[in-house]
């Protein structure tokens, strides 16, 4: 019975803790009103973890009405190699389609021999991840690197 008892604690713990990671965040009035300032998102990201939580970032921007006229991810490093065609990452990302645009840092794939015809569907090579988060930056783009 005791076994029992700390599963049940460790699994309610447990989907509390992700119902706060994962939940929405409700953004104050004002924060709302700063962001929609510059409505074009740029982010830098080279692991799972922080792709995922870029695309959690969309999520809770449009949740709290914020009017995003482009946002884009720009990927390099070893998470290269996850986003190809039957990933797990193709499918996370599905809902995002149409909505969020990826750009792939080319070095990266050549360095871990990925070509552009194994990228899943919406993902989009660029010469190299440092330049396209410049482009963004010259083009007005609010920027974060992870």
């Amino acid at each position: 019975m005791g076994t029992l008892r700390i599963f049940i604690v460790l699994f309610v713990f447990t989907a509390f803790t992700s119902m706060e990671i994962y939940g929405q965040v409700k953004l104050d009035g004002q924060t709302v009103t700063d962001l929609q300032k510059t409505p074009k998102y740029a982010f830098g990201v080279s692991d799972e973890f922080h792709f995922k939580g870029v695309l959690g970032m969309y999520d809770t921007l449009v949740e709290n009405g914020i009017d995003i006229e482009a946002f884009e991810i720009v990927v390099k490093g070893k998470i290269v190699s996850d986003l190809v065609k039957g990933s797990a990452l193709e499918s996370y990302f599905e809902k995002y389609q149409g909505k969020v645009r990826v750009s792939v840092c080319s070095m990266a794939m050549k360095k871990l021999d990925v070509t552009a015809d194994q990228l899943f569907e919406g993902l989009t090579p660029v010469p190299t991840a440092s330049i396209r988060m410049l482009q963004l930056q010259a083009n007005g783009y609010n920027t974060l690197s992870y």
